[in-house]
């Protein structure tokens, strides 16, 4: 596998781009995880008792596929594997050593880095370095800001699983926000500027541990576009963080977007669009209270909105993404 100042090589090999794949990853991002399986290959997820962070059980809230099997942990050793996907850093930097073979380590492999950089916003340096290995970042403004010197680097974006049947109605004269632990995780996804906009608008929040700021809890899965398609428009407050599938999936739905002009937001939102986003409070207040009394503008947005979400974000176009990557793993590999 070439390096990242050259760039990875096609397979030359006919053969590899029919292969179906036998791929190592973890259960870290639910949603994310259930779009990375609609690939067409085989998925191996190790699991311990207890659910621990990184090895609960799928469970039954998300449709998962014949083609998703849980492994105990201990039993990795014993899996033909062709390539692996490390989402944490912990399996990456400590448990590969202690549950895979050394064969299985040197497996080519991705490292799909959810966030954007800290602690320093241009300066922090990825830990990721494999000599087989790509570095996946899930937005372009991600890629830009980590500092990845001598790694393979490639962007996939998002894709969503569209429900046809859930369209927007905006029925509800209120916003809504989608964040876990908005509470816990402070200032950087914007619990401060949520607690402010609440104050003066009409809000709802959902999410992990959403009643700890007076919102309605979580939501399962499979239920939060149509859960959320009643409202006149989503909101999001967050700084710093990446594109969360929730904004993408009401997008689906045709919800209008309001929220901070942060990280990629601005390079998915059009002002008078889809939506619209700014770094000043009141403008994002002002657009809020403008659509809840012009139901008509809200779904004209949301209606662009779903447009740009379906290009965009299609899982169509993810899957073709990360089967590329795939394939060209397995091309790397060294029988």
């Amino acid at each position: 596998m070439k390096r990242a100042e050259e760039g990875i090589e096609t397979p030359a090999h006919p053969s590899v781009s029919g292969r179906r794949l036998r791929v190592l990853t973890w259960h870290v991002h639910g949603n994310y995880l259930y779009s990375l399986t609609q690939a067409p290959h085989d998925f191996v997820i190790p699991v311990l008792p207890g659910n621990p962070n990184g090895y609960s059980a799928l469970g039954t809230k998300i449709p998962w596929g014949s083609n998703v099997r849980e492994v105990p942990a201990h039993e990795l050793r014993n899996e033909q594997l062709d390539c692996v996907i490390y989402q944490s850093r912990s399996a990456f930097e400590r448990d590969r050593f202690d549950l895979l073979t050394p064969r299985q380590q040197a497996l080519p492999c991705a490292y799909i880095e959810h966030n954007p950089p800290e602690p320093h916003p241009t300066d922090s340096v990825h830990f990721f370095k494999h000599d087989n290995g790509v570095l996946v970042h899930v937005t372009p403004y991600n890629a830009l800001m980590w500092n990845a010197p001598d790694v393979c680097v490639r962007v996939v974006e998002h894709g969503v699983v569209a429900h046809p049947d859930v369209l927007y109605t905006g029925e509800l004269a209120r916003g809504i926000a989608a964040v876990n632990h908005l509470h816990r995780r402070g200032r950087r996804v914007g619990a401060d500027i949520y607690e402010w906009a609440a104050q003066q608008v009409p809000l709802d929040l959902i999410g992990m541990q959403s009643e700890t700021m007076d919102g309605l809890g979580e939501i399962s899965n499979m239920e939060v576009p149509a859960y959320m398609a009643r409202y006149r428009f989503f909101f999001t407050p967050i700084r710093y963080a990446s594109l969360g599938l929730s904004l993408i999936e009401a997008m689906m739905a045709g919800m209008p977007v309001v929220g901070v002009a942060a990280t990629e937001l601005p390079n998915v939102i059009t002002n008078g669009v889809e939506g619209y986003v700014d770094s000043r409070r009141e403008k994002l207040l002002d657009c809020m209270r403008q659509l809840l009394h012009e139901p008509e503008l809200a779904r004209s947005w949301g209606i662009a909105a779903r447009r740009t979400a379906l290009e965009r974000f299609s899982i169509d176009r993810y899957i073709c993404d990360w089967n590329e990557i795939l394939l060209l793993l397995a091309g790397a590999r060294h029988e």
